[in-house]
């Protein structure tokens, strides 16, 4: 994952120690709290060799787990494709909308041309998700295609689909994918985990994926020497980071991407000290690494800090 650094004390909160700093208007008004010295531990999560060869959802206590991340992205999305068996033996992707209930449950609203295509129920939809243009996370579901024959089911998804996406539908068109299994996917040209129906259902999706677009684009934007500073304090580099950006941010930390002429492209993760439930906690989380790393840059405090050591180069992306 991806380590960037901004110039977060500025913009969350003021330095401890009253020597020179930025004066920019604050992102969030937050209330100065003392700091305290803290142990931040960072690590790099890692994948099966082979796609298919994981079954279960954990993988880093400072990282979501794969039933999480998909959860996130079909929540955060409202289109993918749709994969089914045609009667010419061939399988066809079509682009479709999708809404999702409160167990992840993919529901579609299918045209009629595109209902009769399928001579067997199992399909599967991947999706996407676009962080900061650097990265895209992927999942696709496994599962059986079919039409609720419930009446007060075929209402309530009416409904779901209607305060997603504003319009009325045909219930006779309205179909779901009982899911069977998901493939998790990091980005592109990655290796893959399987997470089970049963995973998939009873995780949650993040709690910070309605702001963690915004969180990180002013971060990007704000925050830069932050950013920089970050690179130097809390990952054990032994090169000159030339451009650093964050990627994404969730409950449990937030991913960077370095870059050095002389090395390549990396991504790091860095996990947040404790975990955090929403935007104000996100960023009052940021406010204390900015400032513990602004005070260990300048030596005026010694604090303990477990730096990251392991990095995931990039091959493929740039910044």
């Amino acid at each position: 994952m991806l380590l960037q650094t901004q110039s977060l004390t500025p913009h969350f909160l003021p330095p401890l120690i009253p020597l020179k700093c930025i004066t920019k208007p604050p992102l969030v008004p937050f209330k100065q709290t003392p700091f305290r010295k803290i142990s931040l531990k960072c690590s790099v999560s890692t994948v099966p060799d082979q796609i298919g060869t994981a079954t279960h959802v954990g993988v880093s206590k400072d990282k979501p787990f794969p039933a999480e991340i998909s959860r996130t992205i079909v929540e955060l999305s409202s289109i993918g494709t749709l994969s089914m068996l045609t009667s010419d033996g061939w399988p066809l992707g079509v682009g479709v909308r999708f809404a999702v209930d409160d167990e992840g449950t993919p529901v579609l609203c299918l045209t009629e041309s595109c209902k009769d295509m399928s001579v067997d129920k199992k399909s599967s939809l991947h999706v996407q998700l676009e962080q900061c243009g650097l990265r895209t996370p992927q999942c696709t579901i496994q599962g059986s295609l079919d039409k609720p024959q419930d009446r007060m089911i075929l209402k309530r998804l009416h409904s779901m689909w209607k305060r997603r996406f504003g319009e009325e539908v045909d219930e006779e068109l309205v179909h779901v994918i009982a899911v069977e299994r998901v493939l998790q996917m990091e980005d592109f040209a990655e290796d893959g985990i399987w997470v089970s129906s049963s995973d998939y259902r009873n995780a949650s999706p993040d709690p910070l994926r309605d702001c963690a677009e915004k969180i990180v684009n002013e971060i990007n934007s704000n925050n830069m020497d932050d950013v920089y500073r970050f690179c130097s304090i809390y990952v054990d580099l032994n090169f000159q980071v030339s451009e650093a950006k964050m990627i994404w941010v969730d409950r449990l930390g937030f991913d960077m991407r370095l870059c050095s002429p002389q090395k390549g492209m990396f991504d790091v993760r860095i996990p947040f000290p404790r975990e955090v439930t929403d935007e104000k906690g996100a960023k009052s989380s940021f406010n204390c690494m900015s400032q513990l790393a602004w005070e260990a840059e300048k030596n005026y405090q010694a604090h303990n800090f477990k730096k990251v050591k392991q990095l995931k180069q990039i091959t493929y992306k740039g910044l």
